[in-house]
């Protein structure tokens, strides 16, 4: 029978330990479980990594954010006086408080992984300015969102609005609560502040008047709005408390249009928003390990297969403008919106719950392609910023938030990213608590990445290497006394030769290979030393859908052409691989500067970009896929550009006015005027802006009066099935059903101006407004033109 922990005074009242429950600590759940996570606390990054500067950027940043101004709009909601104002960005938006909640998450987790106390500090601040604010309200209910109160009584008495981000006129408000809860709950498992817990639980039993009382049709509903991880933070207070209400309540969020079909091993992802749908899993592999229920744990381990295996791209990221296409169709999706980081931060989550079940070498090689080439890829090695997308659209460019005015939701894990790096470099054998003083169990070393663990008593393993500059890695034991256990290190799938093998100097030339994992059983002595020599390799990945569209990789790292600060002509400034010979270690060769970058020789037309790794790659315009053609398809292909430029010039021509939307200046000199959801984001470089179902934007364009007028917009072919209106001085000129094009290219559309309109103006003013229920496509451009 297992034993249960309890502490102190709380075991006398019959709840379960709140501070060693997490998927860091040791697991009361744990029946589900072969291995489990070594906690943070126990994990440091040694000096010299990327990821040690990584996390040290990140500590600066949160040390400059002040917690009071995160702070604003709880304290309004609350009726108690502010302190400071409120940060712009998504906080001075609908999502306002989502943010708070990832801050203290990431404040908890940057404690654990650095023991840097001005961590917990912020922490218990937070804690205790929250907990005044709940008291205030007297519901349980701590929030920041815009009319909070009114949305949430609504839903209560079954008025439901509901669509994909909208819940009664709310900016996906169960999304905000789900972090703020997840906040709570870190700051109880990582600086075991116990008020946290009493925070969360309140706050989960006010959860609980909202949602108990609807109908399973009326909650399916509500349940169309993106909704966050409320079915695993609920799991997780269940975890910390004991009390099944909990459980149960984190099975009223459970949707029948993404996990019913997930859970027969339907693919749903087509056309659904991916990061709205990956907290849905973790979620569900959360209350696997509870009731070991089949049923979660087949959404959990086919929602990973799918994502991973059907729409993943190279650098081990997921979806193009925030969706997933159809399954193993990738090709026509690069663009400036791939990748969103949420979408990573939360699969790395999954695969380590996925990893826990049953230890194989093929979830951590999907996390550390992942980790290195996306989450490390998204950071600005200089200041700590984050990138919301991490394009892979050709010839693209990172674009980084801004240190106090984006606060989008990337920008929120990314704070937590970068905090916890020490995660899932170190697993260790799960087993009963009884058996503690019988057995040590083995350890399992998935990342190289230089750090020291402070492990059983008396055992201490540092790892030491300059990975990936370099294969080498060196594991030292320091142990009081001679000790047994296996050390089982990973053999990753890019290391198609086996890895040279040292114990204490001496080659093992044979060795045990189980589950991708190099096996050592031996007693270890003090000062004992295991090194490992991996051998790097170039090699390409292919689209799965295009085998003449390929990347290159060399080891675990993702490689990507510098193409140069300007950006590059849609052409000429791309390069393409003009070769019949597709064995790249023939025509990419070390440039001998630095161990990681590399030149591209002869083949690559029409010039030869220098290869560095991606995750090194943030000031520079870059292409990470490239194309292979035959000199004839790109004869045709600049044949076809000259062509569009030549129909550009004509455009140019006979234009009267010309507004680059999305553009701050311009934007101002054409008057523009937008309601709080309309946005603006890039493609191929160029911005545009769309606005959310029932909201516009408006702006002034010059005609002339003298001759016949058309009023000219572009959209982009990746935007599907936008339907909107478009008026002239408040007429109706046309109603807009863009049903979408090619990827990646752009279509201006020209919409004649009835002579009416225009008689004896010498401007105009065009609203483009969202009537049809659906989001305005993209407008990259508009332009008020002379007719022929």
């Amino acid at each position: 029978m297992r034993k249960f922990i309890y502490l102190g005074i709380a075991a006398l009242l019959g709840f379960l330990v709140t501070i060693e429950l997490s998927a860091q600590t040791q697991k009361i759940y744990s029946g589900s479980k072969a291995v489990e996570e070594i906690p943070l606390r126990q994990i440091r990054l040694l000096p010299g990594s990327p990821f040690k500067k990584a996390q040290d950027n990140d500590a600066a940043y949160l040390l400059s954010i002040d917690p009071y101004r995160l702070l604003h709009r709880f304290y309004l909601n609350a009726n108690l006086p502010t302190h400071g104002e409120v940060y712009g960005g998504w906080e001075s938006m609908g999502l306002s408080g989502h943010t708070l909640g990832h801050y203290l998450s990431a404040c908890a987790l940057m404690y654990a992984s650095t023991g840097n106390i001005e961590f917990s500090n912020r922490v218990k601040l937070i804690v205790d300015e929250l907990e005044k604010c709940q008291q205030a309200r007297g519901s349980g209910y701590i929030g920041a969102i815009p009319n909070e109160d009114s949305i949430f009584a609504q839903v209560a008495r079954g008025e439901i609005q509901s669509g994909g981000f909208d819940l009664n006129g709310g900016w996906s408000p169960w999304y905000t609560v789900h972090k703020v809860m997840a906040g709570l709950v870190d700051a109880v498992i990582y600086t075991e502040n116990n008020k946290a817990l009493e925070l969360v639980k309140a706050m989960s039993d006010w959860t609980a008047t909202v949602v108990n009382p609807l109908s399973d049709s009326l909650r399916q509903k509500m349940l169309r709005c993106e909704w966050g991880g409320m079915n695993d933070v609920l799991a997780t207070v269940y975890k910390l408390t004991g009390n099944r209400k909990y459980l149960d309540l984190s099975y009223k969020f459970f949707d029948d249009f993404v996990m019913k079909p997930l859970s027969e091993r339907i693919d749903p992802m087509p056309g659904k928003h991916s990061n709205t749908n990956v907290p849905k899993a973790i979620g569900s592999a959360n209350q696997y390990e509870i009731t070991r229920n089949p049923r979660e744990k087949t959404i959990a381990s086919f929602f990973w297969e799918t994502m991973v295996k059907h729409h993943t791209y190279v650098i081990g990221g997921n979806s193009s403008y925030e969706y997933c296409g159809d399954a193993d169709k990738l090709n026509d999706r690069l663009s400036d919106n791939t990748c969103e980081t949420c979408n990573t931060y939360n699969m790395l989550k999954l695969t380590r719950h996925l990893f826990s079940w049953a230890p194989s070498s093929e979830y951590m090689d999907y996390y550390e392609r992942a980790l290195y080439n996306h989450i490390l890829a998204s950071q600005n090695p200089e200041n700590g910023m984050m990138c919301y997308f991490v394009p892979l659209r050709m010839g693209t460019k990172k674009v980084f938030s801004d240190s106090f005015n984006t606060f989008t939701c990337c920008v929120g894990t990314g704070m937590e990213n970068h905090a916890k790096y020490g995660e899932a470099i170190y697993y260790q054998d799960s087993w009963d608590s009884e058996d503690l003083e019988d057995r040590i169990g083995g350890l399992y070393v998935n990342l190289f990445i230089a750090s020291t663990l402070e492990w059983k008593e008396g055992i201490k393993i540092r790892q030491e290497t300059n990975f990936p500059e370099s294969g080498r890695v060196l594991f030292q034991i320091q142990t009081k006394q001679p000790r047994t256990f296996s050390l089982r290190l990973r053999k990753p799938a890019w290391a198609k030769q086996s890895p040279t093998l040292k114990v204490n100097g001496l080659t093992i030339d044979s060795y045990r290979l189980e589950n991708g994992y190099i096996v050592i059983n031996r007693e270890w002595k003090d000062n004992d030393q295991v090194e490992l020599n991996f051998r790097f390799d170039l090699y390409t990945e292919y689209m799965p859908d295009n085998k003449d569209r390929v990347a290159f990789l060399y080891g675990p790292l993702v490689l990507a052409g510098q193409l140069g600060d300007s950006l590059p002509d849609p052409v000429y400034g791309v390069p393409v691989l003009l070769t019949d010979d597709r064995e790249v270690k023939n025509w990419i060769k070390p440039t001998g500067k630095n161990p990681l970058e590399f030149a591209v020789l002869q083949v690559a037309q029409p010039f030869r970009p220098v290869l560095r790794p991606f995750y090194q790659t943030y000031k520079q315009h870059y292409t990470v896929y490239w194309d292979f053609f035959t000199p004839a398809d790109w004869e045709k292909k600049r044949s076809v550009y000259e062509e569009e430029k030549k129909r550009q010039q004509e455009i140019e021509a006979n234009t009267i006015d010309y507004f680059r939307i999305g553009e701050m200046q311009p934007e101002r000199d054409h008057q523009l005027q937008a309601t709080e959801r309309s946005y603006v984001s890039d493609a191929l470089g160029v911005n545009g802006r769309e606005a959310r179902a029932d909201h516009h934007f408006s702006f002034v364009m010059k005609v002339d009066p003298g001759q016949s007028n058309s009023l000219l917009m572009v959209y982009l072919g990746d935007d599907k099935n936008r339907k909107f209106d478009v008026l002239i001085d408040d007429y109706p000129l046309v109603t807009v059903d863009w049903k979408g094009g090619e990827a990646n290219k752009f279509y201006p559309v020209a919409y004649p101006i009835p002579a009416g309109l225009i008689t004896g103006k010498s401007s105009i003013t065009v609203k483009v407004i969202a009537t049809h229920g659906t989001t305005t496509a993209r407008i990259f451009g508009v332009r008020t033109i002379k007719n022929k």
